[in-house]
């Protein structure tokens, strides 16, 4: 089966990262999208995280019902800082008959270089690289696999925008999925 792999802090989860998952599935050869929620980017401050099992649970709730979708916990068990190239050399143990690929922005793709085994990754595994604004200019790594870069409808959400609304008491209907919605309001999550 090919799997893409969708990792993020989903701090939370919201509408953008949902339709750039439908999006790859339907327009890519990847049959699965699984979102792999990291309890720490080792590229960016954990402060402002909330805790890693509330925010795998709010996937779940975001993606129920969906059965080419999947919510991973699998970096929770691995050791922190989580490495992509450590939890692909797992999950390719775990799944041997499964091919992986690593969904990105182009953001992310353009920071490649400050990745741990970044080579090893590029020669390795297929990336999907969704465009985002202001990062429009794409790197070329010579020896990469295979990088198939991808217009794939984006929506101005952030999980910034997010947090920041709720701090504020704005409400955040229409962003992210309703049954999440209710889950932050319900535990006072980001407030």
């Amino acid at each position: 089966m090919k799997i893409g792999l969708y990792f993020g802090s989903f701090n939370p989860i919201h509408h953008g990262h949902l339709l750039i998952a439908m999006y790859i599935l339907q327009n890519t050869s990847l049959q699965q999208v699984w979102f792999v929620v990291s309890p720490q980017n080792p590229l960016k401050p954990a402060a402002s995280l909330l805790n890693e099992y509330h925010r795998l649970y709010l996937v779940q709730l975001a993606i129920e019902g969906e059965k080419e979708l999947k919510a991973l916990d699998i970096e929770f068990k691995l050791p922190k800082p989580s490495y992509t190239v450590d939890t692909l050399a797992y999950l390719q143990e775990k799944y041997p008959t499964h091919e992986f690929s690593v969904i990105m922005g182009s953001d992310s793709f353009q920071n490649l270089p400050k990745w741990k085994n970044a080579d090893w990754l590029l020669r390795n595994y297929s990336l999907y690289v969704y465009k985002r604004p202001e990062h429009e200019h794409l790197p070329n790594y010579p020896g990469a696999k295979d990088i198939h870069i991808l217009s794939a409808p984006l929506l101005p959400i952030s999980s910034t925008h997010i947090r920041q609304r709720i701090k504020e008491g704005i409400s955040i209907r229409y962003l992210v999925p309703e049954a999440v919605r209710l889950e932050i309001e319900r535990n006072g999550y980001y407030s």
